[in-house]
């Protein structure tokens, strides 16, 4: 019988160490990985999404502002590309809600992410009752508690050093307010993480896997414009920050991105559609519709056509730690390595 060296023991028990960690998350999703891809508006879409999913992860498609025709078209080019699970991620706030969840219900998505706001009850139903796990995003203990009683079958939980629409709190902070409170459903982790030993971190802590969007956009299979790339890998992490809210009576949910011309240009736009509300001209409903329809826009005109002086460069802190382009099966490598690294040196440590 030949017997295996020390270090290729503890790096194999390491990564069944691991395994274990995440099983929670990864029965959940059916992957070999709990690493949800973010979902990121005009960049998550079926090239990156099945790249995602086909190197062991969970991609997730984002609808962002997409119709029911053209979120259609997206699942059914993402089922062509790949066999294994992936999701799909709508905003609640979608004019045309009830249309995109027939489309998934159509498809039979397994997992439908609800974004950008409170699910209703009848949303969470209707996906479940036709076969769906929904995840929800909680930005509190107290929306946590009232999404599970209101029957979805996981949560995100996302700090403020993510990119796009951001909460006030940072990762840390909901980890250690969330993760002990919440057992009766699993619970990912989100903002700001680059690395495999953050997602140990947080596993260790309780979360059932992490969802990374950031560290996805410079994929090669990431559909982004060269030069959207190129401004992601020259960016450091003090680079991405937050806008702010100018209408203390226009609740304007934050997004942080990269700063350029774009991001300046969206201080006017918030004065201007702040005017017209105050003016009556359109109500508070109208007036966010705008306010996300321009983000739509200006994230647009950056991944797709490259206009990284004027479009929305949405980039979480982890923005510092995107430093090339990569094949996506090698970033989820990566990071799977770096975690069990992490625990097999923790390991080393402790053998006798």
């Amino acid at each position: 019988m030949v017997s295996m060296p020390p270090d290729v023991v503890l790096a194999t028990s390491a990564l069944a160490g691991l395994d274990q960690l995440w099983q929670r998350g990864r029965s959940f999703l059916g992957t070999r990985y709990a690493i949800l891809g973010g979902a990121m508006s005009w960049v998550s879409e079926h090239n990156l999404v099945a790249a995602i999913s086909n190197a062991g992860g969970f991609g997730v498609l984002a609808c962002g502002s997409l119709n029911a025709d053209q979120l259609s078209a997206e699942i059914a080019a993402t089922e062509a590309l790949t066999e294994k699970p992936f999701g799909v991620n709508l905003i609640t706030m979608h004019p045309d809600l009830d249309r995109l969840i027939a489309v998934c219900l159509e498809y039979s998505v397994g997992h439908v992410v609800l974004a950008g706001g409170l699910p209703s009850g009848q949303a969470i139903k209707r996906l479940k009752d036709n076969g769906s796990r929904v995840l929800a995003f909680a930005p509190s203990l107290g929306v946590a508690k009232r999404l599970v009683r209101q029957g979805v079958d996981a949560l995100i939980i996302e700090g403020a050093e993510a990119g796009g629409h951001i909460g006030p709190v940072a990762t840390s902070v909901l980890a250690q307010e969330i993760l002990p409170a919440v057992q009766a459903v699993p619970v990912f982790v989100a903002g700001g993480i680059g690395r495999g030993e953050a997602i140990l971190s947080y596993l260790e802590m309780g979360a059932a896997g992490c969802q990374l969007g950031t560290r996805f956009v410079c994929a090669y299979e990431s559909v982004a414009h060269a030069a959207f790339k190129k401004a992601f890998i020259r960016a450091s992490a003090r680079d991405a920050v937050p806008t702010t809210q100018l209408d203390p009576e226009l609740p304007v949910i934050p997004v942080r991105a990269l700063v350029n011309n774009g991001s300046r240009r969206f201080v006017q736009a918030q004065r201007e559609v702040s005017a017209r509300f105050r003016g009556g001209q359109i109500s508070l409903e109208q007036a966010q519709l705008e306010i996300e329809l321009f983000w739509a826009g200006a994230l647009k005109r950056a991944v797709l056509d490259g206009d990284v002086e004027n479009g929305s460069l949405m980039a979480g802190q982890s923005v510092g730690m995107v430093t090339r382009e990569q094949a996506t099966a090698d970033i989820v490598a990566e990071l799977v390595a770096q975690a069990v690294d992490a625990l097999d040196r923790r390991r080393q440590t402790e053998a006798p």
